[in-house]
This record gives structure tokens, sequence and C-alpha cells, in this order.
């Protein structure tokens, strides 16, 4: 893939998922901007991004505070490229999931892309181009026990690219969506053996890497993807298809 010349931020980036999209987008020619909480993290994979001989720099945000989201979206507001990645995902039955836990995970999994998209779409609207690329799930599209509010909010984003679509689409701004399956990050990690319990009910048998989830990220946020607007690509080793 060809980023040369373009400019990325993805957001939840010091980590899994967010940060193999940042590094294969960088190694593909992107500057990126690195976000997350944790200024160590972003440091490192900064530092990890230039040593390859990328672009990169970090911004520290909080996406659960408002006031954060504001501060980046105006630290990013010229980027060609916007991944929506960060996102947390509270676990158990529906009738245990506690208030703040709920309110927490729509603010950063809605919310924040909500306002993150609101700021940045309409300057690459005036470019006549951009890429707005969202990372769902496949409890998005099947239902999974104790991923009730997580599955819920992800369900919201993959609703919010469909709208982008007709709002920014005829302004050369694609949206579009990757839902992966089991992926092995940081995060996942501490699912231990249920982990590899659910990657063994997938048709291809694993759970993904992060980087083959970054592998659809940059074809999306490509010129390869020129006529791809709109769509739910699903990475989660035929999942939902069976």
């Amino acid at each position: 893939m060809n980023l040369i010349g373009k400019a990325a931020l993805i957001t939840g980036s010091t980590s899994g998922i967010g940060r193999a999209a940042a590094e294969r987008l960088a190694h593909d020619g992107a500057a990126v901007i690195i976000s997350g909480r944790d200024p160590e993290r972003g440091a490192e994979v900064v530092a990890q991004i230039v040593a390859e001989g990328g672009q990169a720099r970090f911004v520290a945000a909080d996406l659960g505070n408002f006031e954060d989201v504001k501060r980046l979206a105006k630290e990013a507001a010229d980027v060609d490229i916007l991944v929506n990645n960060a996102g947390i995902f509270p676990g158990g039955p529906t009738d245990q999931l506690d208030e703040a836990d709920f309110d927490a995970t729509f603010a950063v999994n809605v919310k924040a892309p909500f306002f993150l998209t609101a700021a940045i779409a309409p300057n690459m609207v005036a470019k006549g181009a951009g890429a707005i690329i969202s990372i769902s799930t496949m409890a998005a599209t099947i239902g999974m026990s104790g991923l009730s509010a997580y599955g819920a909010s992800k369900a919201a984003l993959e609703a919010l690219t469909r709208a982008w679509t007709a709002e920014y689409g005829p302004g050369g701004v694609r949206g579009n969506v990757v839902a992966p399956g089991p992926t092995r990050t940081p995060a996942s990690a501490a699912m231990g053996e249920m982990f590899d319990a659910l990657a063994s009910t997938l048709p291809a048998g694993r759970g993904a890497s992060p980087a083959e989830i970054a592998a659809a990220v940059a074809f999306l946020a490509s010129d390869d993807a020129s006529f791809v607007y709109g769509a739910i690509l699903p990475a989660d080793g035929g999942r939902v298809a069976v």
C-alpha cells in the first residue's frame, strides 16, 4: 500500500490492534499520530516507528473524557486517515453491568468516534478525499453472552459508518469498518484458555494476530479501496459467515 504524503490518526494505538495499525500505516508511508492514555507506551511506539524510518508523534488522550476528545480533534484536524480504534469492553451478564461501566463503554466506543469524525470529516470533504476506518467486532453481528453492551456499542459504530457514508461519501470521504474476531493482544491475554476455546470455533481454527487486522485497515486506508464505501469487512476467521 502507498500512503506517502498522508497523515493518519489512530486512536488507542499504544498496544494491540491500534499499535499494529499505526505501525503498518507508518510502514506504508503515512505520518501517524499515536494516541492513548499512557505517555510512556506512546513514546515507545513512536520510537519504534521512527527507528524503522517512519514518521510518528504521540498525543495523550483519554477518550472517556470529552475535553480530551475535543483537544485530540483539534490536534488531528487535518489528517487524511482516521482510525477509530480505541475501545473498552466490560464483560459479564447484562444484569451485572453497572451504569458507570455502561456509560463508559458508550463514551469511548460511540461518543468519541462520533465527535472525532464530526470534527475531522468536514476537513476531508474540503480536500475532496479521506478515509475513516472504525474497528468493530464480530459481537456487533452475532449475539455473544456477556458482551451485550460492548456488542451494542460497536453495532452503533457500524450504523454511524453507514450514516457517514451517506453524509460524507459524496465529498470523497470513504467510511468503512473492520470487524475483527478473537485477536491475540495484551487485553485478550487475560482471557487465558477461554481465548483458545473461542478461537477454535472459527472456521480458520485460530485467533488473529494484530498485524492481520492491521492489514485490513491498511487496505481500506489506501487507494486500492477507492471504490469501497460503507463496507463492514469481517476479519474474524469466518465466524460471522457460518
